[in-house]
């Protein structure tokens, strides 16, 4: 009895190698399997990706380039050796927009007014863009988040369609402009703004150098940034606050900026 069983426990000691090579087989199967899926390419999604960078990369470039500031300053380039300006290239730096009475330009500003009121239309009737008229001014009131993503002044890039529109309506005339930037009374504190003062002016600053991109003349127009001290609505909602970061164009009925600043 006593060689017997130990007879049976030779041969079991002897079998338990097939296990560690059943668990070895295994894994070696696994690992072949996943470099097979790791190998294996979809065309179809492979076809989408390359599409999409494609399209990203032949995007024209429509982001606003930061305004040096500090020690680095970018160099002006030296001045183009140009030639001898003649008579006709003088007569044409002379053309100037004729001047317009007082009524005509009351009429200029109703007209500029009406083109507005069509571009911004669908934005008017929801109550996400109101225009109001005066007899010397005509203000377009764009809440910031139309333009710029929070606490910052780099516009997004639906701000470009906006201003777009906003520049075919002053385009040919030479009525000025002033942008007027706002914040609500929530206080921010960045390395880029060190306060609501400066981000505000940001803005507005940001608005005038895209209406310049679009051939807006710059000498026609103004930034200033008030920051939260002109608020509109309470700052205790968040409606209120809502209402008070915006961005307002002032379209005088004059050409003069200096002179419709004050």
């Amino acid at each position: 009895m006593r060689r017997r069983r130990q007879s049976q426990d030779d041969l079991h000691n002897k079998e338990r190698w097939l296990i560690s090579y059943a668990d070895f087989i295994t894994l070696l199967f696994a690992f072949f399997v996943v470099m097979y899926s790791v190998s294996s390419v979809n065309e179809g999604k492979y076809k989408v990706l390359s599409d999409t960078f494609t399209g990203v990369f032949n995007t024209p470039q429509r982001s606003m380039q930061p305004i040096p500031v500090g020690d680095n300053q970018v160099q002006p380039a030296p001045p183009e050796t140009t030639a001898p300006e003649t008579d006709s290239d003088k007569a044409t730096d002379d053309v100037q927009m004729p001047e317009l009475d007082s009524p005509d330009r009351a009429q200029v500003l109703q007209t500029m007014a009406n083109q507005l009121e069509l571009e911004f239309d669908e934005l008017i009737n929801q109550g996400v863009v109101s225009l109001e008229t005066s007899d010397e001014w005509l203000e377009l009131n764009l809440p910031n988040s139309l333009l710029f993503s929070s606490g910052d002044a780099e516009p997004h890039y639906d701000a470009f369609g906006v201003i777009e529109k906003i520049a075919g309506v002053l385009r040919n005339h030479d009525n000025a402009v002033k942008i007027e930037g706002f914040t609500d009374n929530q206080p921010i504190r960045t390395g880029r703004y060190p306060s609501n003062w400066e981000l505000s002016a940001a803005r507005a600053a940001t608005v005038v150098r895209m209406l310049a991109m679009e051939g807006i003349e710059p000498e026609r127009m103004a930034a200033v940034g008030y920051g939260p001290y002109q608020p509109v609505a309470r700052n205790d909602t968040e409606e209120g606050r809502r209402r008070n970061r915006r961005v307002v164009l002032l379209i005088s009925k004059g050409a003069s900026i200096r002179g419709a600043m004050r």
